[in-house]
């Protein structure tokens, strides 16, 4: 049984006035977070974990490189998620016959078992997520947000992560 919506809070008065934008964004991924973190723990997961497997579901096989560089986390968050992965057996990382300093990262059995879950659950948050919005709506949200993250990798400097 889902839990009945917790109200939401009053943005606090500085948050309000110098940054709404800002403070809407943040309240809206931390609550995205949880109820991601609470899908994930169902399956034995652990937030990030499904990107990364998303990612694998797209291309096995790829290189522990090149995840970091698809999902735009430091080294040791990737390092650290594939390692408990692998410890779970839904991924193996082995050296490249090339560079013995490269792992390959590949999906196990139990991994590819994983996908038609993790998709539902994706799903499921995506569907929570849209609650009450119109299809034009959920468009002109991703819209929004893809033009904010321009922004701010523009000012960064920084190419933004591949998905």
């Amino acid at each position: 049984m889902t839990p009945a919506p917790r109200p939401a809070q009053a943005r606090p008065e500085p948050f309000s006035a110098g940054g709404p934008l800002s403070y809407a964004i943040f309240t809206l991924a931390r609550a995205h977070r949880a109820y991601a973190a609470r899908l994930l723990r169902e399956l034995g997961l652990h937030l990030g974990q499904e990107i990364l497997l998303m990612h694998l579901y797209r291309r096995d096989g790829q290189t522990q490189s090149e995840l970091l560089d698809a999902v735009g986390l430091d080294h040791s968050t990737v390092s650290k998620s594939l390692k408990r992965m692998q410890e779970a057996g839904l991924l193996v990382r082995e050296p490249t016959e090339r560079d013995r300093r490269v792992l390959r990262v590949s999906l196990t059995d139990k991994g590819w078992a994983m996908r038609e879950r993790i998709e539902e659950m994706w799903s499921e948050l995506e569907g929570i997520s849209a609650i009450g919005l119109e299809p034009e709506a959920v468009e002109r949200f991703v819209r929004t947000a893809e033009a904010i993250e321009r922004n701010i990798v523009e000012h960064l400097g920084e190419a933004p992560p591949a998905c």
